[in-house]
């Protein structure tokens, strides 16, 4: 500060006052001292304006002879020597462009300017302190699309977090951006990247709806922000793959966002499921062949789940949901193959197979694949819970025929199956009681 308003009163007790405030553990600032000085010397009124990141109750402690305001923009005034000190509360976004950063001017400082008759100022560009707002910066959204208030480039200046709650905004309510703002959005995309903290991005991310991260994440992606979180799922536009029916040739990220768009038709709010979904091709990328005309991808699963554990570390994801989502980009394929019964309980024995299950039926409604597999798995997962040994009879054919006489042919197959069942349902659980069963049926049956 210059010396000049060192020597000022008003503008030394506002320097001891903000001092006091940061012995405390807040923060103070006097707000654009040149000007407010100017104002003072153009009113005459002893007033000075002050920013501070402590509410009243913090103030009260600091400096007893604070007063609750009577405006509602104000933290605190107090009155002392004769000077009038106004506190601001701090709302400064931070993710804002470091020159709308600075607050430069309050809404009093405009009102003793206006009033002896000062050239108007610009506003588009200073900060001006004032309670935040959940949707501030947003236009109102009854005419059905999302806008962002003002101009939108010089609002998102302001805070650049706004470019992704508006995409948020239009995935969650299904409303269209407005075309000014998509354009504002678009030409931030790389100051988004630079000032707005991983953590803000991802809380957003998270209050995407399941049923909505498809939309969220593609308009991400045009938007040119996934590019710079994700640049190794956005390079996935890169990578293609053939669909199922007629060899169709889509880009991995589009079969990506298909099949995020299927999966809550079967598991509808499930996040991790979906989030899941959005890694599942990523190992694409590092491990993607072309042989013979067509796209090979060796071991995708495996180096996708190192590849997607490398990217939520980067996103500060929580250890427990790294792994989640890990474990499940790693075994999303097991339920593709027609399984065997060994093979089905295999994959039960996974964690979080019913996941796993959803994912496989989102994969082949987004390529439009056969089924066969998928339904043949489905009835094998049925039996599941049967014991191992009472796959298999406890006697084969040969057995069978030994110890009936019956001639090869239809009915030892038919015996066979009596067989099965009789186990299963607890009737025969030894080899002596299986010999003892095929001898009564073929006695009562009159086979032979």
């Amino acid at each position: 500060m210059s010396g000049s308003l060192h020597e000022s009163i008003p503008f030394r007790d506002a320097l001891s006052l903000c001092k006091a405030i940061c012995r405390n553990g807040f923060d103070a600032y006097v707000v654009n001292p040149q000007l407010q000085e100017e104002v003072i010397r153009l009113t005459g009124r002893q007033e000075v304006d002050i920013v501070a990141d402590a509410c009243l109750d913090d103030l009260l402690k600091i400096l007893p002879e604070a007063q609750a305001p009577d405006e509602n923009h104000l933290t605190a005034i107090v009155d002392q020597g004769g000077v009038r000190f106004r506190f601001y509360p701090e709302e400064m976004a931070e993710c804002a462009h470091p020159e709308a950063a600075v607050a430069r001017i309050t809404p009093r400082i405009v009102k003793a300017l206006e009033s002896v008759g000062a050239p108007a100022l610009d506003l588009a560009c200073p900060w001006l302190p004032r309670v935040a707002d959940p949707n501030e910066g947003f236009a109102d959204m009854t005419d059905g699309v999302i806008r962002l208030a003002g101009m939108p480039d010089e609002t998102l200046r302001r805070n650049y977090l706004l470019a992704v709650r508006a995409i948020r905004f239009a995935a969650n309510f299904n409303l269209p951006i407005e075309p000014n703002t998509w354009l504002a959005i678009v030409r931030s995309a790389r100051r988004v990247l630079d000032y707005v903290s991983i953590t803000d991005i991802m809380d957003e991310w998270r209050k995407v709806e399941a049923e909505n991260l498809s939309l969220f994440a593609s308009l991400m992606y045009d938007a040119q922000i996934l590019h710079g979180l994700m640049p190794e799922v956005a390079a996935l536009t890169r990578v293609k793959q053939t669909s199922e029916d007629g060899g169709e040739e889509v880009t991995v990220l589009q079969h990506t966002f298909d099949a995020m768009r299927c999966y809550p038709e079967e598991l509808p709010y499930d996040w991790f499921g979906c989030m899941a979904l959005l890694f599942h091709g990523v190992g694409k990328l590092y491990t993607a062949q072309v042989a013979g005309g067509e796209w090979h991808f060796s071991q995708y699963a495996d180096v996708g789940a190192k590849i997607t554990r490398k990217i939520l570390t980067r996103l500060r994801f929580s250890p427990e949901d790294t792994d989640l989502i890990c474990h499940l980009v790693r075994h999303h394929h097991r339920f593709s193959y027609m399984l065997s019964d060994k093979g089905i309980r295999r994959f039960k024995a996974l964690d979080e197979y019913p996941r796993l299950i959803e994912m496989a039926r989102a994969r082949l409604k987004a390529m439009r694949g056969s089924y066969k597999s998928f339904n043949h798995n489905l009835k094998l997962l049925e039996r599941a819970d049967v014991p191992e040994e009472m796959l298999e009879p406890l006697l084969n054919g040969n057995e069978i025929m030994d110890f009936t006489g019956l001639k090869p042919g239809p009915q030892v197959g038919v015996l066979r199956d009596q067989l099965l069942q009789a186990q299963i349902r607890g009737d025969v659980q030894s080899v002596p009681e299986a010999v003892e069963f095929v001898k009564q049926y073929v006695a009562r049956e009159k086979l032979g």
